[in-house]
């Protein structure tokens, strides 16, 4: 991992902090962070404003790459719970946070924290259970997707063969407090909610179906809250009245993802 950082004016408490922070993440995930830099930019960028990017590199033998070419019908599909917002859709939070005249500050009873906190929430990082669940004897995960911009659907039709459907029960779980309370606050579709925030799953796995529970176990143990999300099956997806679609995504010509039912209150 190397990180880059500009800033308006360097303030060595706050890049210190910065910088800590990534070290943070680095360790959670097992990740060497070999180097940086750090410019400022007067004039570009205000002295309180500052901005950070960073690029990762692994490394992984071709016979053990997962992805849709080891996805078969009757595979499972299962989730790994979000830690909360992680790091998408927040243009669309502060737009509905802003409309509703509230405050960072304010108090959400829902939350049991104050909903700048809420906001606030590091993302989940997952690197080292995954790993952890891929070396486990009994456990062949075929394909792995991080939930991020665009959301569930989108994310998970792209680690999808071209052929294949997932249907997603949304009544196997409810989602946190967070997504409902945008949802009502800003009055959004649901349709534009999923392609937006995460809804409470941060990543999600396909595996032989047989093996689902036992990956759902391992990723307890491991601190992540699991559950059985749907299936994989053959040809193209029937459309049906309140089921949402989403066919290859994300640049991918991929498979089809069928959003099935409504949440669990």
């Amino acid at each position: 991992m190397t990180d880059y950082i500009a800033c308006g004016k360097v303030v060595p408490e706050r890049i210190a902090a910065v910088v800590r922070g990534i070290a943070r993440g680095c360790h959670l995930a097992g990740v060497a962070l070999v180097g940086g830099e750090t410019a400022e930019h007067p004039g570009l960028l205000d002295p309180e404003e500052y901005d950070v990017a960073g690029a990762a590199t692994g490394v992984v033998e071709y016979d053990k790459v997962l992805g849709p070419q080891r996805v078969r019908a009757g595979d499972a599909v299962i989730a790994l719970a979000s830690s909360g917002l992680h790091s998408n859709g927040y243009s669309l939070v502060r737009r509905v946070i802003a409309a509703q005249g509230l405050s960072w500050d304010a108090e959400i009873p829902e939350f049991g924290r104050t909903l700048g906190e809420e906001a606030l929430v590091p993302t989940r990082i997952y690197t080292k259970m995954l790993l952890d669940m891929i070396a486990t004897d009994g456990i062949d995960i075929h394909a792995l997707s991080h939930v991020t911009g665009g959301g569930l659907a989108a994310n998970l039709a792209r680690v999808l063969p071209a052929g294949l459907t997932a249907s997603v029960e949304r009544k196997t779980w409810t989602p946190p407090a967070v997504f409902s309370s945008v949802q009502q606050w800003g009055q959004v579709p649901r349709e534009d909610l999923e392609r937006t925030l995460n809804m409470g799953v941060g990543f999600v796995a396909v595996l032989p179906a047989e093996q689902a529970d036992a990956a759902v176990r391992r990723s307890e143990v491991l601190g992540v809250p699991a559950w059985v999300l749907g299936e994989v099956s053959d040809g193209a997806p029937e459309m049906t009245d309140g089921e949402d679609v989403v066919q290859g995504a994300k640049g991918v010509d991929g498979g089809a993802v069928r959003m099935v039912g409504d949440y669990a209150s």
